[in-house]
């Protein structure tokens, strides 16, 4: 999965990289500020039947736009965002109810192709690149009776995610996804977007005598972010 990961940055840098051989130089920084909301599910192995668990995400964006290859625009897009993952469970055997909230800043690299208006107009985009995450704290709700009756109804027993702390405290994976940005000349660059992120590490250990093979997130965010200049250059 590592080396997945560093693959994948490796080819879009590469792909950046050979575009900037053959394009029209551009050089222009613009850094802004971005907020959301996040979907998350856990993927269990055992399986643990869940609905998307809802949180914000919010943070700050730089971007750096190198070359404008025919009329492809390329930059690379770094961002810092706090971000609330988890999941919540739709437990159908009892009245139970649990939800677990896990905050993350999270830090995607991203390769960046646009298509459109560079200076007033509008422009679609695409975004893709490896992402970090660093925990930051959790907390859990239950509802319900809970009690040992219910609890053991559960399918197939899978009750061990209740009582684990999160043991992996640093997490990877590819983002990406799709946008539409409104260039402005003097009052910046307005976007909305949807991304989806697969994380590629798990977090509880995986190990044979621990309780879950696989345990990642994966979440669909949708964002709006606003970015000015700081200079910019053709």
């Amino acid at each position: 999965m590592k080396r997945l990961l560093l693959l994948t940055f490796v080819f879009l840098l590469s792909t950046l990289n050979l575009l900037a051989q053959v394009g029209e130089y551009r050089s222009a920084l613009a850094i802004g500020v971005n907020g959301g909301y996040a979907l998350n599910k856990v993927s269990f192995t055992p399986s643990v039947k869940q609905g998307y668990k809802g949180g914000c995400t919010m943070g700050i964006t730089l971007r750096y736009t190198c070359e404008r290859y025919f009329k492809l625009l390329c930059a690379l897009q770094a961002e810092a965002n706090y971000t609330q993952l988890g999941w919540k469970e739709v437990i159908e055997t009892s009245n139970d109810t649990y939800s677990r909230t896990v905050n993350y800043i999270q830090v995607p690299l991203l390769a960046r192709l646009a298509l459109g208006k560079e200076e007033r107009g509008p422009m679609g985009y695409l975004v893709l690149g490896p992402q970090l995450g660093f925990y930051l704290n959790d907390s859990d709700k239950r509802g319900g009776e809970w009690s040992e009756s219910t609890i053991a109804l559960r399918p197939n027993h899978v009750v061990d995610q209740y009582d684990l702390p999160i043991q992996n405290h640093f997490e990877y994976g590819i983002t990406g996804g799709l946008g539409l940005e409104i260039n402005t000349r003097h009052a910046g660059h307005f976007m909305i977007e949807g991304r989806y992120y697969f994380a590629l590490s798990n977090i509880f250990k995986d190990g044979k005598s621990d309780a879950f093979a696989r345990s990642a997130n994966g979440a669909i965010i949708a964002k709006a972010s606003y970015l000015f200049d700081l200079f910019h250059k053709k």
